[in-house]
């Protein structure tokens, strides 16, 4: 950036508004396109005035290390893009590739490598490196004795797979030769607490790759900034947005609660684009507190230190630790402490399958209670996992809400033994009134958006609330006035109870901005029909439109409805494109590579 006096004070605002816009990497390749412009413009005989960023040949692979990424809500990409804006401010070489967007055949040439991995599910890549990941894991993957390596996965250990596709990656590049630098870290929802560390060595050994390849810094010219920006409202300093309607959409015999929260962003100048996902920082319900100190023996007022931080354990208990979900590593700490076989036999591994069902069925204060034992409350904070956000997709078009976000929440509730159980964030939101307030941030899905060409149809496959950021994508579709076809399939289990947005998709019909709707009720007759049974029978249709360039969404559960309706795309390639199955399967794997085919799914 340039000092003031080489700048017209009307162009200030412009360049400070662009500045706050853009992540770091943008701006490290803004300033050298801007001093390669700046270059070009001079006149032969004019000498160029000092530049702030020297322009360098691009390195070949052995000068450069490639981190790359895959990640299904944002959290891969926000700890890679961490480590390569730490990696540019050594002065080395460095590029930032999602993994959809890696070229396989440079895979042979790179000699540092590394990979930062979500995973989806139990143990499977996310979508935007299915593709990538295939490749590695197939016969086509080179030998690469040249290289050397290291993986950072991110997971979940409420799973029994933690870290799955990260842990494949690994290996898979030491069995082609690669030399691995480090272990593999493996990250659960505290990402930080095994993220920091790992990044701190992989720099360390990014220098040592690198240091005698690094260019010479190059004089570097003082700056004076055009003026201070307001920090921005991030995933670490949310912004505290009022709750301005919390709307029941299901109808009174429904078995679901379903929520339409509308949220104010006034004054915040938080920004978001139809597929992206707010987050919400929630706090836990004072009655599930209650419950954990009583089975533990706990003080609330009792002061705890952990990591350098000192707290009352009811505040760690109430807005830094999780306690709705159940994970493995907590029951091992419990199966220490409470000297019971059962607990110890269900850790084994060969109880891979008992102990899926009851982390999926169990909660916390279950576990305390059925296995009870002495803790101390710096032990009972160091054993439970942070407390982390959780990300809802948005319900809404910016240009059409204004200052408002809106999100459509399932409240996960339900009894256990007469007792009262809930998920921490959709609780949390559930019980929130108009005027409280909410911590907030909006979390970018890049992967997840309406086709540039507006003049494209889409299809929107969602089932309960996987329907709201289709009615995002309508209402933006419909203020551009977009001349592109938009066909919905929705499912829930009753028309009368469960229709959510019924009036407005009916109200989008009626206008011609939805031009086709398929519903799947499926608890209305007696054969259980669902979204992917409905697209089978429209199959000819739905072909038809995706040959000619349609683009489709899925959003749902990534388990049971997204897995479904991957398998009845391939099934319609089959049957209607004349495919075998191979040829179905790369077909849907083009459309993704085209971002013909994006999934939001959880």
């Amino acid at each position: 950036m340039l000092a003031p006096n080489y700048l017209p004070e009307a162009h200030h605002a412009l360049i400070a508004e662009l500045a706050d816009n853009l992540e770091s990497s943008s701006l490290h390749w803004l300033s050298g396109y801007f001093a390669g412009v700046a270059q070009a413009r001079q006149p032969a005989r004019e000498a160029a005035p000092p530049l702030t960023v020297a322009a360098v040949a691009a390195p070949d692979t052995a000068q450069r290390l490639t981190i790359l990424y895959g990640s299904q809500t944002g959290n891969a990409k926000r700890i890679a893009t961490g480590l390569y804006e730490k990696v540019l401010a050594q002065g080395l070489e460095a590029r930032l590739v999602r993994a959809d967007q890696y070229k396989t055949k440079e895979l042979k040439d790179e000699q540092l490598l590394y990979v930062v991995m979500s995973t989806q599910g139990d143990g499977d890549p996310p979508d935007d490196s299915i593709a990538w990941v295939e490749f590695l894991l197939g016969k086509r993957a080179p030998k690469l004795p040249r290289l050397k390596y290291a993986v950072l996965g991110l997971g979940d250990s409420s799973y029994p797979s933690f870290c799955g596709i990260s842990q494949k990656i690994d290996a898979r590049l030491a069995e082609l030769g690669a030399q691995r630098l480090q272990d593999p870290g493996t990250a659960d929802l505290d990402i930080e607490t095994v993220a920091t560390p790992w990044q701190d060595r992989a720099l360390e050994q990014a220098r040592e790759a690198l240091k005698s390849a690094a260019p010479a810094a190059a004089h570097q010219a003082t700056v004076t900034p055009l003026r201070p920006q307001a920090e921005k409202f991030t995933r670490d300093r949310p912004f505290q947005a009022e709750v301005l309607l919390n709307q029941p959409i299901t109808g009174r015999d429904s078995d679901k609660d379903i929520r339409h929260i509308e949220l104010s962003l006034d004054g915040s100048k938080l920004q978001y684009e139809p597929g992206d996902a707010l987050g919400v920082w929630p706090v836990q319900d004072d009655t599930l507190v209650a419950r954990v100190l009583a089975a533990t023996g706990l003080n609330a007022a009792d002061a705890v230190e952990h990591q350098g931080t000192s707290r009352p354990l009811g505040e760690w208990l109430g807005r830094y630790r999780e306690l709705t979900v159940l994970t493995r590593p907590f029951l091992a700490a419990l199966a220490e402490r409470a000297k019971q076989d059962d607990l110890t036999a269900l850790l084994e591994p060969g109880a891979r399958d008992r102990l899926a069902s009851y982390l999926g069925t169990h909660q916390l204060i279950d576990a305390l209670r059925q296995w009870p034992a002495h803790w101390t409350g710096p032990e009972l904070v160091a054993a439970l996992r942070p407390l982390t956000p959780r990300l809802y997709s948005i319900a809404s078009c910016a240009a059409v809400a204004e200052d408002e976000v809106h999100l459509t929440l399932s409240h996960l509730a339900f009894e256990t033994e007469g007792e009262s159980r809930w998920g921490v964030a959709s609780h949390f939101l559930a019980e929130r009134a108009e005027g409280d307030t909410v911590p907030v941030f909006i979390e970018e899905n890049s992967r997840f958006r309406l086709p540039a060409d507006a003049a494209r149809d889409i299809i929107m496959i969602g089932a309960g609330t996987g329907v709201a950021p289709f009615r995002a994508f309508v209402q933006a579709r419909a203020e551009a006035d977009a001349p592109g076809r938009n066909w919905l399939f929705f499912g829930n289990p009753h028309f009368t109870s469960d229709f959510l947005y019924q009036v407005e998709w009916q109200q989008a019909l009626k206008d011609g901005h939805l031009d086709r709707i398929d519903l799947a009720f499926s608890r209305d007759q007696a054969e259980k029909i669902y979204v992917q049974h409905k697209l089978l029978a429209q199959g000819a249709d739905v072909y038809d439109w995706i040959q000619a360039g349609a683009h489709v969404y899925v959003c749902g559960d990534a388990d049971r409805m997204a897995r479904d309706v991957h398998a009845a795309l391939l099934e319609i390639a089959r049957d209607h494109g004349g495919l075998d199955e191979e040829g179905a399967r790369q077909w849907l794997d083009d459309l993704a590579a085209q971002g013909r085919y994006a999934r939001d799914v959880y």
